[in-house]
């Protein structure tokens, strides 16, 4: 039986949302308030909407240009291939004109499949896949099933976004001895000249009994403008015969390849010769791989459906062989600029490094890679060792708007980077990577807290003049999380030296044991030096709890939570509850914890497929952070894992009454499986 809750409040939305039996699939009718759900494969990310054939854009990873001549680095909307018209017995299909309208996203395949009715004539059903597999492209698989005889024109389309500048668009029809492929293109320059972006796409006929040059309709090219370049074909079609075919796209950029042009046509004629079942069936088996990490939540089938469309977006945002990172909202838009902050290394990676070791590893790799940027950081604010941009893009320089007291003062960003390195080699336990990425930059970054720290009077160390995760509260001085992420990367690289057998600065130690953590009279922990109980943005000093493990008496614990929670403000991101709800599950306190982890995320969904808004104020999704931040109340509260330094392990696990058990499977190395009953 589906879950009464989820189905209550999907018509108190006013939406009709259709949670499948096995947890693996969302659907949905028509609605009036619509955020779509975005397919991606850690390149490129493909947003529909409510509309027959339409996408709202693709969004390229790790590809910028600047914002405007006098702003900072932007991500770029990449060339929307994904946008088709169709038209039946001459009458353009639209939104007015259809019925039975469904969208479904099944998150085992990645597929976001939409179907409806044309009137009386026809069933149209069309999938949208970013492929995993060819990982600059998205395929388009369309299947028509005619009422009565009809005559069917569709149109693929190249919609170059009005920020680009001389786009050359061209329709082309190679050859190689007896093939032919014909491919529509547009190549033009991003919006202030950084990158080249050459997009291709085609119709794909898949060959049953005879080839494809005889399936293949009459093609005409039309172009509406050198912006707005389409391909387009007629068919008739009998009563009850379907029809197939498909329209397959790729967009690259000079940021991967020297010949973006050339390269999207590979894609494409990639896909266009590929025989569909291959070419999907590998898509559908490298996310089968992916799903070897999952999370399965027996007796709430909402809990379920929620946990697991977090896991996708993470997933679809990240590749295991890129050595990129995850912005905040992925590859949904371009929020945030789709810069690197500490989201990732703090709330997205450690969901990840318990579920794919892979994609954990391009996440550090991808700071790794970024080191001698940050050295020079260092350098020009006055400091030693490594100093990291609090948002970072492909440079690795600071991206972060100058007027953002953020991009010059909040520092723990470097600290946080170091933990997420230390905790990669416990759970990974691989001692080459340790001594040719993982220390050098622990290395730098203990030698930036020595010196970024002042010793006062009384022998204790200050940090001053920085903005701690609480942003509500800039240059304060010895911020607890920012003194408390420094202790432990100091203390984390004193281990690292040890196991690679080095000597450690005996000032890391030092430091590390004389940095002030405040306290009110109560023994409460004081968020700063001048912290006087005013609402906070983000949960701050709980995380000297979780994850750092500095404050750990039950005790001081427990005051920290009850005076900093209902501090936290409401337009908040949701991840300062997740901590909380770590905390209170690891307390062994699960009806606290499981109201704290309701509250992550629940005010935050937008309809109709409960993609996360970044607060409960905001629509601004897919918020990956937040995803992260609930996905560990599940790995790291309920399930009872800990990161140390004999890898992952299993302590104190809990079971909210309202479900009926916990499996957590493919978890570290050896894709362990571990269950809470």
């Amino acid at each position: 039986m589906k879950n009464n809750t989820s189905t209550l409040l999907a018509l108190l939305m006013g939406v009709f949302v259709f949670a499948q039996e096995d947890g693996w699939s969302i659907s949905s009718n028509k609605v009036d308030k619509y955020t779509g759900i975005v397919a991606a494969n850690g390149r490129i990310g493909i947003l529909p909407e409510d509309k027959p054939f339409q996408t709202k854009s693709i969004i390229l990873n790790n590809v910028y240009d600047k914002e405007s001549p006098l702003g900072v680095s932007r991500i770029l909307l990449g060339m929307n291939f994904a946008n088709l018209e169709m038209e039946i017995d001459g009458e353009k299909i639209t939104e007015q004109n259809v019925s039975e309208w469904k969208q479904e996203l099944n998150m085992k395949t990645a597929g976001f499949t939409t179907s409806f009715n044309f009137k009386n004539k026809a069933k149209v059903t069309y999938t949208i896949y970013a492929l995993r597999n060819v990982q600059y492209s998205g395929y388009i698989d369309v299947q028509i099933e005619p009422f009565k005889n009809i005559e069917v024109k569709a149109t693929g389309i190249i919609s170059t976004p009005d920020e680009y500048h001389s786009p050359n668009s061209t329709f082309r029809i190679l050859q190689d001895l007896e093939t032919t492929m014909p491919i529509l293109q547009t190549v033009a320059e991003s919006r202030l000249g950084r990158h080249v972006v050459g997009t291709s796409a085609t119709f794909v006929w898949h060959a049953i009994n005879s080839t494809r040059e005889h399936q293949r309709p009459e093609l005409t090219h039309g172009q509406v403008s050198a912006y707005d370049n389409r391909l387009s074909f007629k068919k008739e079609l009998k009563k009850g015969e379907a029809y197939e075919f498909a329209w397959t796209g790729a967009v690259c950029s000079t940021q991967d390849f020297d010949d973006p042009q050339t390269e999207s046509e590979r894609f494409v004629i990639f896909n266009l010769l590929t025989p569909k079942a291959d070419l999907l069936d590998q898509h559908k088996k490298l996310w089968k791989e992916l799903w070897e990490g999952d999370i399965v939540i027996e007796g709430n089938l909402q809990d379920q459906l929620d946990v697991r469309l977090a896991l996708y977006h993470l997933y679809a945002f990240s590749r295991g062989d890129s050595d990129l990172s995850i912005a905040p909202m992925g590859l949904s838009s371009q929020n945030y600029n789709g810069h690197i902050f500490w989201d990732t290394e703090l709330w997205m990676f450690p969901p990840l490094l318990m579920l794919n070791q892979d994609i954990a590893r391009s996440l550090v790799n991808y700071r790794s890679d970024r080191l001698g940027k940050a050295k020079e950081k260092a350098i020009n604010f006055g400091y030693k060792g490594a100093m990291f941009p609090w948002e970072s893009d492909d440079t690795g320089e600071e991206a972060t708007p100058a007027w953002a007291l953020t991009g010059t003062f909040e520092h723990h960003i470097t600290a946080d980077v170091s933990i997420a390195f230390w905790n990669y080699y416990r759970v990974s336990q691989n001692m080459d990577w340790l001594k040719e990425k993982g220390y050098p930059l622990m290395k730098e970054v203990a030698d930036y807290w020595v010196s970024r720290s002042i010793k006062n009077e009384d022998g204790t160390y200050s940090i001053k003049n920085v903005v701690g995760a609480n942003e509500f509260a800039p240059n304060v001085d010895d911020n607890a999380f920012t003194n408390g992420s420094a202790i432990t990367a100091l203390q984390y690289a004193t281990e690292a030296a040890k196991i690679v057998g080095e000597t450690a600065d005996s000032l890391w130690n030092k430091v590390a044991s004389k940095i002030r953590i405040l306290k009110f009279e109560d023994g409460t922990t004081k968020e700063h030096a001048t912290y006087d109980g005013e609402r906070i943005k983000q949960a701050d000093v709980n995380l000297l709890t979780y994850p750092l493990d500095v404050v750990n008496d039950e005790e001081t614990v427990l005051k920290d939570l009850k005076y900093y929670e209902p501090k936290l403000a409401e337009e908040g991101p949701a991840m300062g509850q997740s901590v909380f709800a770590v905390i209170y599950a690891r307390l062994g306190n699960t009806k606290e914890a499981y109201r704290l982890f309701r509250r992550s995320f629940e005010p935050n969904k937008r309809p109709p497929f409960g993609a996360l808004a970044e607060a409960a104020t905001s629509d601004n999704p897919y918020f990956a952070t937040g995803a992260g931040g609930m996905l560990q109340v599940v790995l790291f509260g309920f399930g009872g894992l800990n990161i140390t330094n004999e890898g992952i392990i299993q302590k104190n696990p809990v079971l909210p009454k309202e479900w009926k058990s916990l499996t957590l499977k493919g978890v570290g190395p050896d894709k362990e499986t571990f269950k809470v009953e």
